[in-house]
């Protein structure tokens, strides 16, 4: 069923089908009459594209924080005050979410008229043998495939939903109808009035959709991100981001979303972007590092042999830093590697015992102070890395004996 394929009279009983609420985890019977489920869900189950467990979003007449607490205690959920001004809690049920909303004005057509998008306004009354309600036009624009702002003021009112639109757009697969795309143009500078975990999160959904490099690049050039001073890499060029250049590469799905996902928020932000808007530490350096190695590798993938790979053009110190800086994250740069050599690259980095692809000194500090007598201080250092690097290119043997060999050598040659 889709939005076009629908027609008045039946339309709430094909909803209800495609909803199954016998299957959810609150009793339909359980809620307050005059509740109705709005956004997502409905949205999702007029556009056929439901998952088995949508996200439910109830508005209630009145009480949605009592009411949530209520169903906590008697279904054995957790219950989280999202709004205590607004009167907006989640109840979270057997790996469900369901949010419950006090409708906001006179009745529920005015609730859904201070919505975002007109595909957001759309509620099924829980009541049997009732229609959706839409007061903003959602059923039309979705059977034109667009994606329609209420009004501007709505979107300025939470300057997210700005950014939210573009995401909208590329996860539903609408277009952004020409005067809401000129809003989103023409109020871009406010996205910077939002906190900064806010719109990180939007972003990150963004980027890990299938087509998130579309969504991205329109969001950039929109100017959505220059509060933020985003700049398309040119080491990571966001267009070539796309899930082809990891099929092409041989990424299976796990590898996939994670290096898409990264390699597209680093094409963008650089660390101190991401500071600005509050991402972890664990990501800044993570983005920081593959902007690095990107850039380090730009020319020599311009220049290089397409059979032949720009990472085995560094010198041995400088590719045993890479290898350790992105030990867990090389994929996410081998996206913008040519895929021949990418796909070689691939098939070693998933050996976790490549003393190359996951280097390693085969034998750490305390192994070698015992063995040589040695105190701890830079030269252990140097030694570590010296016998790393020995390791990583295949001159040393395996072994304890063949290690500690190797050590003495070394520091022999340094005594003398």
């Amino acid at each position: 069923m889709t939005a076009a394929a629908t027609t008045p009279g039946d339309l709430g009983e094909q909803l209800r089908r495609r909803l199954a609420p016998e299957g959810w985890p609150v009793p339909v019977d359980s809620l307050p009459a005059g509740t109705a489920l709005v956004g997502g869900a409905v949205r999702d189950a007029l556009l056929g594209s439901l998952t088995a467990r949508p996200d439910l979003d109830f508005v209630v007449p009145v009480g949605a924080i009592d009411l949530c607490r209520r169903l906590a205690r008697q279904l054995g959920g957790t219950a989280v005050v999202l709004d205590a001004e607004r009167d907006i809690a989640r109840l979270v049920l057997r790996r469900w979410t369901i949010d419950l909303a006090c409708q906001e004005g006179p009745d529920l057509a005015s609730d859904l008229r201070r919505r975002d998008y007109s595909a957001n306004a759309i509620a099924l009354p829980l009541a049997p043998g009732t229609d959706p309600l839409d007061p903003t036009g959602g059923l039309a624009d979705l059977a034109r495939g667009q994606l329609v702002a209420v009004s501007e003021a709505n979107l300025l009112s939470d300057p997210l939903r700005l950014l939210r639109g573009v995401r909208l757009s590329c996860e539903l697969g609408l277009e952004l109808e020409a005067t809401t795309h000129r809003w989103i143009h023409l109020h871009a500078a406010h996205l910077g009035d939002v906190a900064g975990e806010r719109v990180l999160a939007e972003l990150d959904k963004l980027a890990c959709l299938p087509s998130g490099e579309l969504g991205l690049q329109q969001a950039w050039a929109a100017g959505l991100l220059s509060p933020w001073g985003a700049e398309i890499h040119p080491g990571l060029p966001l267009a070539a981001l796309g899930t082809a250049a990891a099929i092409e590469r041989e990424l299976d799905s796990h590898e996939t979303a994670s290096a898409l996902r990264l390699a597209r928020l680093a094409a963008l932000l650089d660390g101190p972007a991401l500071a600005g808007l509050n991402a972890s530490r664990k990501l800044q350096q993570q983005c920081q590092r593959l902007r690095h190695w990107a850039s380090t590798l730009e020319r020599q993938v311009a220049n290089a042999n397409p059979l032949a790979s720009p990472l085995d053009a560094l010198g041995e110190g400088e590719r045993l830093r890479l290898q350790r800086e992105l030990e867990g994250d090389l994929p996410a740069l081998l996206l913008a590697v040519p895929a021949a050599p990418a796909r070689r690259a691939m098939q070693r980095w998933r050996d976790p015992a490549d003393p190359l692809f996951h280097p390693q000194p085969p034998l750490n500090g305390n192994q070698l102070q015992q063995s040589l007598g040695l105190p701890p201080g830079p030269q252990l250092g140097q030694l570590l890395q010296h016998l790393c690097q020995e390791r990583a290119f295949g001159r040393l043997a395996c072994g304890r004996e063949a290690a500690v060999v190797a050590a003495r050598q070394w520091l022999d040659e340094r005594r003398d």
